[in-house]
């Protein structure tokens, strides 16, 4: 038989008795895990800043406080029309029925007001390198805007309005946007 050596500790055989199991268990019966401890609070985060409601409030502001003409603008309702002063109310009347095509669209759902801004003053300049005589802006109905107010519709209708180019504009037939989108006749000077 092998001797062991003093600094080699004992090998302990597994229990295979089972009084030895038995009394085990008897003597750890009482024995209750120690709960974890609470993991420790998260800071609260800071509240967000409204910066970018605080920018669309001041463009609607700016937009509404701009002095627009009276006589040029025309409310039914919910509708949103324009004429340009002096132009036939037969054009109005015949850009919403329908009977001009409609050449391009521009669609500004999910864009700040500053990206509203930016995207119909590119998309102007590129219809007038395209000549299209008859666009649709999408503006949309301001559903997902805070308190379903349709911040874009006012705004994107006041800067066509600063478009010399813009003859005309009014709600989309209801297969092209209704409420959400306009209609818009674009008029250019004849090419000398």
């Amino acid at each position: 038989m092998r001797r062991r050596r003093p600094d080699q500790p004992e090998k302990q055989e597994p229990v295979t008795d089972a009084a030895e199991a038995d009394c085990f268990l008897r003597a750890v019966a009482d024995v209750r895990p120690l709960p974890a401890p609470p993991p420790p609070p998260r800071p609260a985060p800071p509240p967000p800043l409204p910066l970018q409601r605080h920018q669309d409030e001041l463009a609607v502001l700016e937009a509404l406080g701009h002095g627009l003409n009276g006589d040029e603008v025309l409310e039914s309702g919910d509708e949103w029309l324009y004429l340009r002063s002096g132009l036939s109310p037969a054009l109005l009347r015949d850009l919403r029925r329908g009977r001009f095509r409609i050449q391009e669209r521009l669609d500004l759902h999910g864009c700040t007001v500053e990206e509203a801004r930016t995207e119909l003053a590119t998309f102007l300049r590129e219809a007038r390198q395209c000549r299209w005589t008859c666009v649709c802006v999408i503006h949309g109905k301001g559903l997902g805007s805070p308190g379903r107010i349709p911040v874009l519709k006012r705004l994107v209708g006041g800067w066509l309005m600063r478009h010399r180019e813009v003859l005309s504009f009014a709600q989309a037939r209801p297969e092209e946007g209704g409420s959400g989108a306009l209609r818009v006749l674009l008029g250019w000077p004849r090419r000398g």
